[in-house]
């Protein structure tokens, strides 16, 4: 099941500490997302638009990692993907690699390919990718692998 905004809004935990305060070892009530900072403006129908940290120039044909602006915190019993918005991607914009693992904490890291006919500039906080946000059915176990607390762009470890 795909949550709609009324389901992100009911699982979002808004006074969740800042990243750089977490601590790594506590986790969120049962259930509960957390995704900061949060703007009302992101959350969509469907989906919550993850905005780029900083400003980027994204060469033509040329992958390119690039951090969200947002930290995110997924219990057990969500995952989500990552799709490019079709602003976006009708000026040639790919999204790969788009795919959050139930229990992972961090900065995602968004590899961006530009396929269109000329650079693509990209400012600081742009809403480039749609995060849509699902329901796994049994979920309980939760992602321990080597992106987990990621920040910054993280590139292939």
């Amino acid at each position: 099941m795909i949550l709609s905004s009324r389901e992100i809004e009911g699982r979002l935990v808004v006074d969740a500490p800042d990243s750089d305060e977490v601590d790594k070892e506590c986790l969120l009530p049962p259930g509960c997302l957390a995704i900061r900072p949060f703007s009302p403006t992101c959350l969509q129908p469907a989906s919550y638009d993850l905005r780029v940290r900083d400003a980027v120039i994204l060469s033509r044909g040329i992958c390119t990692l690039v951090p969200t602006l947002e930290w995110v915190e997924f219990p057990a019993d969500l995952a989500a993907t990552l799709r490019c918005r079709s602003s976006y991607g009708r000026r040639g914009l790919i999204v790969t690699g788009g795919f959050v693992d139930p229990g992972f904490r961090g900065q995602l890291t968004l590899c961006l390919i530009n396929l269109g006919p000329e650079d693509l500039v990209l400012h600081k906080e742009d809403r480039v990718v749609q995060m849509i946000i699902y329901e796994v059915m049994e979920g309980g176990r939760a992602y321990e692998g080597k992106y987990q607390d990621s920040l910054g762009a993280i590139g292939a470890l």
